[in-house]
């Protein structure tokens, strides 16, 4: 006599949809292997800016955050732009009754009171930007050290942790423009990140935005310096990805990293489900270009020099 057993229903078919998510995000991560990276010698502080809008500029800040973090960094990304897209795509709440970057700027609100962790990825923390902060432009123009305020506030919290509860990366969303809140975060930062898309007018704001760095070197900050700059929405199928790319490394040998992020329509998406492309599909060709340039930027981070010693740094 023989018995025919029932066949075994699988966990994900047991599970709810909730569930079913969760064990398809594990999955997706577990199909790449995530290499540690060094911490840097001190705490390095970048300014993600480019005043032309649609760069990448965001996408860039929080793709590389997230994947320092995932690499064992501590990690921390100031939203300083009313639109909160950075604060979006990290899932960090930023409605008009969450203590906000503007608190930080306008109140002198302590930074340690406003950071949130970030949902999805551990060591991958968010100062969230609210709408608060579309005002902020006018505020800041009666204040005292205006210019200085977001500078002040960093130095605060790093001098505040030990060598082992530091931030190694403070990332700084900049808005698409040249007004305060861009002179704070590049009065804030040693280092200048410039995300530079792959089309023929990227190169024409980029020479404005070095002549703005200059002036911020010269009156306010002398130790700001460009570091890195990484080519976005390279498309590999035209000539003009190949030649703008091409152009930015004769200007910048040192300057530009060597990895490319594609246009890719999972970086797209991740946002919308409140999360970057390192957790939404770590396996993407977009998520393996952000981890590359992640790494770049830690293993140059080795040689940079210690910061100026403003306020602290």
């Amino acid at each position: 006599m023989t018995t025919s057993e029932e066949p075994m229903e699988t966990p994900l078919a047991q599970s709810s949809d909730g569930e079913q998510e969760v064990l398809a995000r594990a999955a997706r991560a577990a199909l790449t292997s995530v290499e540690r990276l060094p911490r840097p010698a001190h705490p390095r502080v970048l300014t993600v800016a480019n005043q032309k809008g649609g760069v990448g500029k965001t996408t860039t800040t929080v793709n590389v955050a997230a994947a320092l973090a995932q690499a064992g960094l501590q990690v921390l990304v100031i939203d300083i732009d009313p639109q909160g897209n950075a604060s979006t795509a990290l899932g960090i709440e930023h409605h008009s009754d969450v203590a906000s970057v503007y608190d930080v700027i306008v109140e002198g609100t302590p930074l340690a009171d406003v950071v949130q962790e970030c949902p999805e990825i551990p060591g991958l923390w968010c100062a969230p930007a609210t709408i608060d902060l579309a005002g902020a432009e006018i505020e800041l123009v009666s204040l005292v050290a205006r210019e200085s305020r977001l500078h002040r506030a960093i130095n605060a919290q790093l001098a505040a942790a030990s060598d082992e509860d530091r931030y190694d990366y403070v990332f700084i969303d900049c808005p698409p423009s040249l007004g305060l809140l861009t002179v704070n975060a590049f009065v804030a930062a040693d280092e200048v990140f410039i995300p530079i898309q792959c089309e023929y007018y990227a190169l024409e704001g980029l020479s404005q935005l070095l002549k703005n760095i200059e002036m911020i070197k010269m009156h306010l900050n002398p130790g700001l310096h460009v570091s890195t700059i990484l080519l976005t929405m390279y498309d590999g199928r035209t000539n003009l990805s190949a030649q703008v790319a091409e152009e930015v490394r004769t200007h910048f040998p040192d300057q530009v990293l060597g990895a490319l992020v594609p246009r890719s329509v999972r970086i797209s998406e991740a946002p919308s489900h409140g999360e970057t492309v390192m957790t939404y599909d770590p396996s993407s060709t977009g998520a393996l270009s952000y981890r590359d340039a992640a790494r770049e930027i830690a293993l140059r981070g080795t040689e940079v020099p210690e910061p100026s010693g403003r306020i602290g740094r």
